[in-house]
């Protein structure tokens, strides 16, 4: 008597000049031996039929209907295939592919939530690269919380980096640091927070969690010395988030927040700005962290780290955070 397998998850080809094939050629390639879930690339099947070849990885690339990923999974990566132009150059980005970029990450949304698939997996992208073809987000997220609006209702989506318990979410993302400040919100906090405490208990399994907010300001402020966004704006959240049940405190100096000890007794802490949050998680997991989109109505997680354009095409680059990335798509969906 036979288990069926889950669904498959979808990968995101990503940026063909990048070392994101180059990762998803290896990890298929290891794929008995890592114990991966069944996938199916949204890409290019030439392409990445070259691009092994050039790594001389012995990977068997077969186009396929989404249907047909499962049963051809143990013998060829299965590829959705996405029509258009794609050179196999590393490191020299070539406009012609952007369209090709672009559409494989609509239709593997697409495909997930139609519940075909179960999960996605986003290679990197070079968002420069995508501009001439239209392109009109900031990022990566952005692009997929449009892909997944509902009667013109756009979900808030909240970045999460995760390394096994650690996990953080910076408040404001890209954005010079100097708008920092003035986009820290009691709704944005409340909003973001919601979502963190719900994915956890959904996605995660966390029953009831725990979070801590950090401070804008060295010392969280120090009681307004340093500062006043504390006082008026993020301890006013942490308090009306408490009074709705969830178990959040705030602000905290980050300083020493992120020491891992001290960072671990709190199931996701909420950073205000960017490198708030990125510095800690790239300095405990540089490049095994993972990209999580929480908010959204579909599972998407992501390597922690870009197109690596000087190691693509050279077998070199490390598929610590590639793996990451699906390991806790499986888990998560």
């Amino acid at each position: 008597m036979t288990t069926a397998r889950p669904r498959p998850l979808a990968v995101s080809m990503g940026e063909p000049a990048g070392i994101g094939p180059d990762l998803i050629l290896k990890l298929y390639a290891d794929r008995q031996s890592l114990g991966l879930p069944v996938f199916g690339v949204f890409g290019h099947a030439l392409f990445l039929a070259a691009r092994a070849e050039r790594l001389g990885r012995a990977v068997a690339v077969r186009a396929v209907a989404i249907d047909e990923v499962d049963q051809t999974f143990d013998d060829a990566l299965p590829v959705i295939e996405i029509e258009g132009e794609v050179s196999d150059s590393p490191g020299m980005p070539d406009p012609n592919a952007a369209p090709v970029v672009v559409s494989a990450i609509a239709q593997a949304v697409d495909a997930v939530q139609a519940g075909a698939m179960r999960g996605l997996v986003t290679a990197p992208i070079h968002k420069a690269s995508l501009y001439g073809a239209g392109f009109e987000y900031p990022g990566h997220t952005e692009f997929l919380a449009a892909l997944c609006a509902e009667d013109g209702i756009v979900p808030l989506p909240v970045m999460m980096l995760a390394h096994e318990d650690l996990r953080a979410v910076p408040l404001t993302i890209h954005i010079p640091l100097a708008d920092v400040p003035g986009e820290i919100t009691r709704a944005l906090i409340i909003d973001t927070v919601d979502i963190i405490a719900r994915d956890l208990r959904s996605r995660f399994g966390i029953a009831a969690p725990r979070i801590a907010v950090a401070g804008l300001n060295p010392h969280a402020g120090e009681d307004g010395a340093i500062g006043r966004e504390e006082i008026e704006t993020i301890a006013p959240a942490v308090a009306q988030l408490r009074k709705a049940g969830i178990d959040v405190v705030g602000p905290l100096s980050a300083d020493t927040l992120f020491h891992p000890p001290h960072w671990r007794s709190y199931d996701c802490v909420l950073a205000m700005y960017h490198d708030q949050a990125l510095i800690p998680i790239k300095t405990v997991a540089f490049d095994a962290g993972v990209n999580v989109t929480l908010g959204l109505p579909i599972v998407r997680t992501s390597p922690d780290h870009g197109t690596a354009f000087s190691l693509a095409g050279t077998g070199q680059g490390s598929a610590n955070s590639m793996l990451a990335a699906l390991r806790m798509a499986d888990a998560m969906s």
